[in-house]
């Protein structure tokens, strides 16, 4: 072998090293998967679902069921299902103490799939996930096979330089090669600027195609940012709440909800006396949500509804319901101050001004998140008679978070294991306009959620106006 076809042997082996030996290649921008974290308000437990990231396919699905103080012990019934056929089921055995519960199941092929709960009652929950795809991204098949043609095209210069009689034949693969170097070296330039497809699930309809294939769809309408809000109709019914909810356009049952901060729908109820509610209704059907409401007061409960839907941003929606109950109505809270609740020590300082600050003082540290929160605040008033009546109707209804400090290197967030936060818990906000409110401040210590009820009173100077 002359010296010239050495050369040019190393050279195609050089090639189909940069192509070969490369192994898998990191999809840019595909989804990856993350642990999904859903509050559920199943009949009379309020658990924490937390489905964990599925990276391939075939492969076991672990779900762990976070239970709270006050969770009676029993067994909880899993199914996994693609396309409305179930593919695996599991049980999850709830003890009595509070804690982390796992289960295990099974899924075969990414796209998306529903994981039912059934604690042998009459309902059923459902919760919509995503099973990620192996994803390679168009520049990434041309740079790839740019440098797998350039191999080929290569080796048959080298077999028409070798074997034609004129050697000048061997210049038309050779142009070849360098037309597929140039394609798989640019492809390889341009990877850095090229953007992520649209996210099945939170930008594009979670379809098998669009798991698949989120490229495809990427230049399409396949993602309608104006989808009109969503209607909610909110009924009592024997031991708790129905909630219909509707295309405020069509209608129809709205099926496009997207799980934010840890929960589909997030239910606030306020009784007529003020004893606050905070419940994650379980989806029974497209549309169709259910939840319990243990001991109720007699008379009109404000009912408030956070959700996201898919092109339609996050929505509150307000409303009201009267349930019959036998429940003692709740006497007025105190404002700043210290107080115990359900056994923890706590200290309220309301600082007025604009803005306000409310902060929680524990005096611990072994706080837990709680819907990816280290605290939620949720405001109503003016408050001007019966308090579920007017929370219902009054000018201002917010919901304010203390957010946890960021960890480098932490790409989810942290679960209700985690019990290291505190000892204060504090909040800004302004308010618009002077009154009485009605605040609730929220935080979970030892699996247990402590509400703290509080008065504010915002004098003429002290509103944002």
């Amino acid at each position: 072998m002359g010296t010239k076809s050495k050369a040019a042997l190393l050279m195609l082996l050089a090639v189909l090293g940069i192509a070969l030996g490369g192994g898998t290649a990191h999809a840019d921008g595909a989804p990856s998967g993350t642990d999904v974290q859903v509050a559920q308000t199943l009949g009379a437990r309020e658990l924490t679902v937390i489905i964990r990231r599925v990276d391939v396919t075939p492969s076991p699905l672990r779900v762990d069921v976070v239970t709270h103080q006050g969770t009676a012990p029993g067994t909880l019934h899993l199914a996994v299902a693609a396309d409305g056929v179930v593919t695996s089921r599991g049980d999850v055995v709830l003890g009595a103490e509070p804690g982390v519960y796992p289960g295990n199941l099974q899924v075969d092929k990414p796209g998306p799939w529903e994981l039912s709960l059934n604690d042998g009652g009459g309902t059923t929950a459902t919760i919509p996930f995503i099973v990620p795809a192996r994803v390679v991204p168009p520049w990434e098949k041309a740079t790839y096979g740019g440098f797998v043609a350039a191999g080929v095209l290569l080796l048959l210069a080298l077999v028409v330089g070798m074997r034609a009689r004129r050697t000048a034949f061997a210049l038309i693969p050779a142009g070849g090669v360098v037309a597929a170097l140039a394609v798989a070296v640019t492809g390889a330039l341009l990877s850095a600027n090229t953007p992520p497809p649209p996210a099945p699930g939170s930008q594009l309809d979670p379809t098998y195609d669009n798991v698949t294939d989120p490229y495809a769809n990427a230049q399409l309408s396949t993602m309608d940012y104006t989808r009109p809000p969503v209607n909610l109709a909110a009924r009592a019914e024997p031991g708790g709440l129905r909630l219909s909810l509707t295309d405020g356009a069509t209608g129809r049952p709205v099926d496009d909800l997207l799980v934010h901060d840890n929960a589909l729908v997030h239910l606030v109820l306020v009784s007529p006396s003020g004893r606050l509610s905070h419940l994650h209704p379980v989806r029974v059907a497209p549309g169709d949500y259910r939840v319990a409401v243990a001991d109720p007061e007699a008379g009109t409960y404000a009912v408030a509804a956070e959700l996201v839907r898919r092109g339609g941003g996050t929505q509150l929606l307000r409303s009201t319901v009267d349930l019959a109950g036998t429940a003692v109505p709740a006497p007025e809270p105190a404002g700043a101050g210290p107080r115990t609740v359900d056994g923890t020590p706590v200290d309220l300082t309301i600082t007025p001004g604009t803005p306000t600050t409310v902060t929680a003082h524990f005096k611990t540290q072994d706080l837990q998140p709680w819907l990816g929160m280290l605290g939620h605040l949720i405001i109503a008033g003016p408050i001007d008679g019966p308090v579920g009546e007017s929370a219902a109707k009054a000018p201002t209804w917010a919901h304010v978070h203390a957010m946890i400090p960021p960890v480098a290197g932490q790409v989810d967030r942290p679960d209700e294991t985690v019990a290291a936060y505190g000892p204060d818990v504090g909040f800004t906000y302004t308010f618009a306009a002077p009154g009485r409110y009605r605040i609730w401040l929220q935080a979970e210590r030892g699996y247990r959620v402590l509400t703290i009820p509080a008065v504010v009173d915002v004098p003429t100077t002290g509103a944002g106006r």
